[in-house]
């Protein structure tokens, strides 16, 4: 998994509420098990009309924010089903950090495992990054992970809550297996003298 440390970045103004799953990556798109190649169908049914066509009115459609690697969204994002597709295709996409005032609780855990940020603010503190958001791509935030701030472009600072355990894995790219992995000498140890001690369950 890819490390979040420092992200400066576009950040596109989304204030639908209660987007849901669904809405992130329709049904149809989760026959595959891949991690790749979902981004294209991000938000498929607001991004493009039955023909296939972009809706221009869409946010990610607008030059300004097709780049765009922070999403500052409406109430309850990720609600919805449980589907592990939603933080796949957003991160497929390029979207590294997701700010709102809520979040359901399996897309918010799902977040982090996939190497995704997830910030709930107040929303007082949204609707500046609303604001900031909405002015296009040169307003840039800057999301700093190790100092928990979000800097607007205007030389604005918001200080943000993150669980520490959470935050740990993603300044260190850990994902369950990484966690697993860093963990390697005491499960190698643990192996061998399950040998020694049962040579009879040794696989032939």
């Amino acid at each position: 998994m890819e490390k979040f440390t420092k992200l400066t970045g576009v950040a596109a103004p989304m204030p639908l509420i209660n987007v849901d799953t669904d809405m992130i990556i329709p049904k149809q798109f989760l026959k595959t098990i891949k991690r790749s190649g979902l981004g294209a169908n991000l938000f498929d049914e607001m991004r493009f009309d039955a023909d296939g066509n972009e809706i221009p009115d869409f946010v990610l459609n607008q030059p300004a924010y097709r780049n765009a690697e922070i999403l500052v969204a409406g109430d309850n994002f990720g609600c919805g089903s449980s589907r592990e597709h939603a933080p796949w295709a957003l991160l497929d996409f390029g979207i590294r950090c997701v700010i709102s005032t809520s979040f359901a609780d399996i897309f918010y855990n799902n977040c982090f495992k996939n190497g995704i940020l997830p910030i709930v603010l107040p929303q007082e503190d949204v609707d500046k990054l609303m604001d900031d958001a909405s002015r296009g791509a040169n307003a840039k935030i800057t999301v700093d992970l190790e100092n928990q701030v979000i800097n607007g472009p205007d030389g604005g600072e918001i200080a943000f809550e993150v669980d520490a355990f959470r935050k740990h894995c993603l300044l260190n790219g850990l994902d369950d297996i990484g966690l697993t992995m860093e963990k390697e000498a005491s499960i190698d140890t643990f192996e061998a003298e399950m040998e020694a001690k049962t040579p009879w369950l040794k696989a032939v």
